[in-house]
């Protein structure tokens, strides 16, 4: 098979070049009802979930074409707690009560970004499969207190396209922290959104600075574009 790169910026990704099924994992980070949906986290803090949700309908896109290429490992996050909170930070929860919408609270549909609640669990549209492998973090990194690097390794996984929400939060942090493990990382502007336009651009600016300081930015047209070669 021919090797296959896929149009990025500031360069072709990956960097040592062509996709290897086998060595690629695609993230859905956190795209969960309290995230995109109404009644959630993000909505009881009054932003507009047509920010997030909008990554909704490209993520499916993609995820329906990577789960038929062989090989290729899809991993999906979840945000959020222990029922008993005690793997909450305190100054964590203090933050959230301060913005409308505190941690562990009740609402209309359970208790905010706590496991096992209604609006913790990912969008319908998103679900994983039976097989696919899902991360539950308490943090806004996706390698913080769980075992996504191991699975990785223990995979052979070297390369990540990542997706999902928030841009410049959850999807930022885990990317910086695998390009610290040396993984190399492609985001997708499409697949990814935040609360405010002006730091969702910036936090995809940040990514292509000095040559692709943490990796490289593209979108899920590129990515399926590149995809017709499997």
């Amino acid at each position: 098979m021919r090797s296959v790169q896929i149009e990025a910026r500031p360069y072709k990704w990956p960097y040592d070049g062509g996709i290897v099924p086998e060595r690629t994992a695609l993230l859905v980070i956190d795209m969960q009802t309290d995230f995109c949906g109404p009644g959630g986290y993000v909505a009881r803090m009054g932003y507009d979930i047509s920010l997030t949700a909008r990554a909704i309908k490209p993520i499916r896109r993609l995820l329906d074409r990577v789960r038929r290429i062989k090989g290729f490992t899809v991993i999906h996050t979840r945000e959020g707690h222990r029922p008993d909170l005690s793997d909450l930070p305190e100054n964590k929860r203090w933050r959230s009560r301060l913005a409308g919408a505190e941690i562990g609270s009740q609402g209309p549909m359970g208790r905010i970004l706590v496991r096992g609640e209604p609006r913790w669990e990912i969008v319908e549209e998103l679900k994983p499969l039976e097989g696919e492998i899902v991360i539950d973090k308490p943090g806004k990194g996706s390698f913080y207190a769980t075992d996504l690097d191991i699975i990785l390794r223990s995979r052979g996984i070297t390369h990540l396209i990542l997706t999902g929400i928030t841009t410049d939060v959850c999807v930022h942090t885990t990317m910086r922290e695998a390009n610290d493990r040396g993984y190399e990382c492609l985001i997708l502007e499409d697949c990814t959104g935040a609360t405010d336009e002006g730091n969702h651009l910036a936090a995809l600016k940040m990514v292509t600075m000095q040559g692709g300081v943490f990796g490289c930015v593209s979108s899920s047209e590129h990515v399926l574009k590149a995809l017709e070669a499997f």
